[in-house]
């Protein structure tokens, strides 16, 4: 195992795993912005129970995913220095610190809503409902949920810009260091045709 913020290899990447974690998580995180907002398009019954059990099957897999890039971030993980230490690099930082945030709180107010309104998980088992009768706060709750998907998306969108902005307009490499060994391989094959053709 690699010792926290242990010698960084020399091409400034963050280890295979960190790299996994933070796609992985992305990746679910987008799903279940897809899937939550689609729950509503199909009847009532058994479809919209499957979708709705598969974004509760997922939200767990994104929780367990968090809970694991936290344990590596703080044990394991490669930690590299930020690219700029004035006001860009404290806002990144911030703006990392703030997503970590959103992310722990949408699995914990997800867990909240499948707790207050009770949900049967693809018919194996049934979450009974805390308050059966209570619908404001069934609603406040799926609607605060709602709010920090949609708040927590948009963050993200911007981290990807920035991801963006950072890979063509300052070209300082901060987008490859979350780049999984074969895109970056794929990379500079292709520079190297583009250089010989």
């Amino acid at each position: 195992m690699i010792a926290k913020n242990s010698a960084r290899p020399l091409d400034g990447h963050y280890d295979s795993t960190t790299i996994l974690l933070h796609w992985l998580s992305a990746a679910l995180v987008i799903s279940l912005w897809i899937t939550g907002q689609s729950i509503g398009f199909f009847p009532r019954g058994a479809p919209r129970l499957t979708v709705r059990s598969l974004h509760i099957a997922v939200g767990a897999v994104l929780a367990l995913v968090i809970f694991l890039r936290l344990i590596w971030r703080q044990t394991c993980g490669i930690r590299l220095p930020i690219t700029d230490t004035g006001m860009l690099g404290r806002a990144a930082t911030a703006m990392h610190h703030l997503l970590y945030a959103l992310l722990i709180a949408i699995v914990v107010i997800g867990l909240g809503c499948v707790w207050i309104r009770g949900d049967t998980v693809f018919n194996l088992f049934t979450v009974p409902a805390f308050d059966p009768g209570n619908k404001a706060l069934r609603h406040n709750a799926v609607e605060l949920h709602a709010w920090v998907a949609n708040l927590l998306l948009a963050l993200a969108c911007g981290h990807a810009v920035a991801a963006l902005w950072h890979h063509r307009v300052l070209k300082d490499g901060v987008l490859q260091r979350m780049q999984p060994r074969w895109a970056l391989q794929m990379s500079k094959c292709k520079a190297s045709a583009a250089e010989t053709s």
